[in-house]
C-alpha cells in the first residue's frame, strides 16, 4: 500500500485506473498499491466513501473522474487539476500545493490542462444556461458533484487532497435529459433500460447523446494517460525518502 486513496463516483470513471482487488463494500487495492472506493454519485456518497478510504489506511486523497465544463474555452478531454475546490455553499478547499505542482508538471507535458477552480454541485448542471450562470457566479472552470465533499473529509482529517477531473460535456453542450434520467446514483452508473425508455420518449435526443458519447471517450482517454503516467504519487511526509507515502 502506498498511502494513496482514490475516490471515483462511477465504475466507468475508475476503468482508467486498471483492475482493483477487493470484496463488495471494501476499499479495493489497485496494482500500484493505491486504494480505490467507488462511492456512487453525489456529496453524501462521496463523504462516506472518503471516510472508508481513511479507515482503510489512506493518508492522501484524490477525487477522480469526469466533470462538466463551465469555462467555454475548455474542450472535452481537457484535464482540470484545480488549485481550489468550491462547494455550492461557498466553502473553499485548497489542494496540496507541492503535490499539485508535481502532478501538474507531468500532466501538462501530455494533455491540455487547466488549474482553475472546480465547483461541486449537489445536482447535475445539464443546460448551457445553468453552466453559464455557475461560471459567472463562481469563476470555476468546471463542475462535478463529489470533490468538495472529499476535500472536506481530507481537511477534517488533515490529509493532503487533490482533484483530477477530465471534461466530458463542455460549457456549450446541453446534457440530454435521457442521459440524466438514466443515470443511477450508485457506482454502477447509467441504466440502459431507463436510457432506452427515455430515448423512446424523446428520440430527438439521440444525436446529442451520441455526441456526448464521443466526449466521454475523449475524457476517458485523458484519464488513462494520467493513470499510466505514474504521476499521481502523493507527497512524502517530512524526512521520508522514496516516491510515495509508505
Amino acid at each position: 500500500m502506498n498511502g494513496l486513496g482514490i475516490l471515483a463516483a462511477l465504475a466507468a470513471e475508475s476503468r482508467a485506473l486498471g483492475t482493483a482487488r477487493g470484496g463488495p463494500g471494501e476499499a479495493a487495492t489497485l496494482a500500484d498499491g493505491s486504494l480505490l472506493v467507488l462511492s456512487g454519485i453525489g456529496p453524501r456518497a462521496a463523504t462516506e466513501g472518503a471516510r472508508r478510504l481513511i479507515a482503510a489506511g489512506a493518508r492522501a486523497l484524490i477525487s477522480w473522474g469526469m466533470a462538466g465544463g463551465l469555462d467555454p474555452s475548455l474542450a472535452a478531454g481537457c484535464v482540470v487539476l484545480p488549485r481550489e475546490v468550491l462547494s455550492r455553499e461557498g466553502k473553499s478547499f485548497a489542494t496540496e500545493p507541492g503535490w499539485h505542482a508535481a502532478v501538474a508538471q507531468l500532466i501538462a507535458t501530455r494533455l491540455a490542462l487547466s488549474t482553475g477552480r472546480l465547483l461541486s454541485s449537489p445536482e447535475p448542471l445539464g443546460s448551457i444556461a445553468a453552466k453559464a450562470e455557475a461560471f459567472r457566479r463562481s469563476a470555476a472552470v468546471a463542475v462535478d458533484m463529489e470533490s468538495a465533499a472529499v476535500a472536506e473529509v481530507a481537511s477534517d482529517a488533515r490529509l493532503p487532497f487533490l482533484a483530477v477531473r477530465a471534461i466530458v460535456d463542455t460549457a456549450n453542450d446541453t446534457v440530454p435529459q435521457a442521459a440524466l434520467a438514466a443515470a443511477g446514483i450508485d457506482a454502477a452508473g447509467v441504466r440502459v433500460a431507463k436510457l432506452l425508455v427515455a430515448l423512446a420518449r424523446a428520440p430527438r435526443e439521440l444525436a446529442p447523446l451520441m455526441r456526448l458519447g464521443g466526449r466521454y471517450r475523449s475524457a476517458l482517454r485523458a484519464l488513462r494517460v494520467i493513470a499510466r503516467s505514474g504521476s499521481l504519487a502523493p507527497p512524502l511526509p517530512a524526512g521520508a525518502s522514496g516516491t510515495a507515502l509508505g
